[in-house]
């Protein structure tokens, strides 16, 4: 049953992904004023459909993916006359060929930006120090910003040349800089200190890891069932002040006291409704985290706010330039051999993710759908033959040369294209499979 309710909420994810890139290319045919003769959701044999005009709209068997099919958009040797009708993609100008094959992934991006626009109109959870100064809440010991001289209070001014940092700008940084010296610049006290940090890669996770934690007010997001802080009381939306008297202003700064208490029961300050409240929570083992726990699950406090339409918009915009930033960088640290191509996700990843967002409600799936659909939009624009990327490469290339590429080169440059995508097919399917059959650690 679990397994058909991921199938179910992927299909929905991709399905709407797929149509409106697809959509993207149709409408931009007919801007143009080519012939589309096929408009398909998945590949191989025709199940059923329906005809529009010339145009035929199907279902076919192989349901992930889709395709529309132009008159002579087979046809390898452009402007070589081989198809005299002048709705043929062929025979159109190289601007609008590009115009067309763009207007796919372009519309995945406007996919994203306005699914999160309208998102942030109804709720906009705005963290409180969200804008504030990037200071340190927690430095876990022996990690690489322990390292580095990093001590909690301190407030990072500079990092790798941006002054006056977010601590989102710092994170996402970290995140894809695996490997990488950070140059950065500390206010403690009234000193100021040049430090550098190489963030290490996460075995877990597989992306970059400094060790080091914001300091901002953190609340209880889950309770989890089986452990003393159900029996005391602890509820979602609680404020936590302290643990054993040590103020907790970041996320890991309580995993790390907890875990430290090796099975002895901890006393924790927490505020409610603007009271504040004393409880003493027993830790309890948990065998599949290897550590101590007392049942909560932290998330940093935040208030949800409705946002106007230009506010909202220009957050979105914001929102996904800066996971077209990090998604850039990620690919850049695996092609520097940083970063492990473990991070990408397959379809049955996907189909995890969609299913727990859907659980969720309706905010984390929009929010999933827009990082689906700017991370389809960024990868069908890699330089890679097959893929849009690769037509709009030999386009431009073209339109530099003033003339078109040989039909040899062509055809060698998509067979290469091709072996890679299905090296990378297998590659994703592997990893996906890997990581839902493996024993976790």
């Amino acid at each position: 049953m679990e397994f058909l309710n991921s199938v179910f909420w992927l299909l929905i994810l991709l399905g709407v992904m797929i149509i409106i890139h697809e959509l993207g290319h149709y409408w931009a045919a007919l801007l143009c004023d080519v012939k589309v003769e096929q408009f398909s959701l998945g590949f191989g044999p025709r199940l059923f459909g329906f005809k529009i005009g010339e145009t035929d709209f199907r279902f076919s068997a192989i349901l992930f993916g889709g395709y529309v099919k132009m008159l002579g958009q087979d046809d390898m040797a452009v402007d070589a006359g081989t198809n005299p009708d002048p709705r043929s993609f062929t025979n159109k100008t190289r601007s609008q060929r590009l115009f067309i094959i763009a207007a796919g992934p372009a519309m995945n991006i406007l996919l994203a930006v306005g699914l999160l626009a309208g998102l942030f109109m109804y709720q906009f959870p705005k963290v409180t120090n969200a804008n504030g100064p990037a200071v340190v809440g927690h430095v876990e010991k022996g990690s690489p910003a322990a390292l580095a001289g990093v001590v909690e209070g301190d407030t990072i001014i500079e990092f790798d040349g941006k002054k006056n940092p977010t601590w989102e700008d710092v994170i996402v940084k970290e995140l894809t800089g695996a490997g990488k010296e950070f140059p950065f610049q500390v206010k403690r006290s009234q000193s100021t200190m040049a430090l550098t940090v190489t963030p290490k890669e996460d075995a877990k996770t597989q992306v970059g890891y400094a060790g080091w934690r914001e300091q901002t007010e953190i609340r209880i997001k889950y309770i989890l069932k089986g452990f003393d802080a159900e029996r005391v009381g602890l509820m979602p939306g609680d404020v936590v002040i302290s643990v054993n008297n040590i103020p907790v202003r970041s996320l890991t700064k309580l995993v790390e006291i907890v875990k430290e208490s090796n099975g002895k029961g901890v006393d924790l300050i927490y505020e409610r409704e603007n009271v504040r409240n004393k409880v003493a929570v027993q830790p309890k083992f948990n065998e599949a985290e290897k550590r101590w726990m007392i049942g909560i699950q932290l998330e940093p406090k935040y208030v949800v706010v409705a946002l106007g339409p230009i506010e909202a918009l220009k957050e979105s915009i914001n929102y996904n330039m800066r996971g077209a930033t990090m998604i850039f960088d990620y690919l850049k640290g695996v092609v520097q051999m940083r970063l492990s191509p473990k991070q990408f996700e397959g379809p049955v990843g996907i189909a995890r993710m969609a299913a727990a967002a859907a659980k969720e409600g309706v905010g984390d799936f929009v929010s999933l759908m827009a990082m689906v659909s700017l991370n389809l939009a960024i990868f069908n624009l890699l330089p890679i033959p097959v893929l849009d990327g690769g037509g709009i490469l030999v386009l431009l290339v073209e339109m530099v040369r003033r003339r078109d590429l040989s039909l040899q080169l062509k055809e060698r440059v998509l067979q290469v294209g091709l072996a890679f995508l299905l090296m990378m097919v297998v590659f994703v399917l592997y990893n996906d499979i890997s990581k839902a059959v493996m024993p976790k650690g």
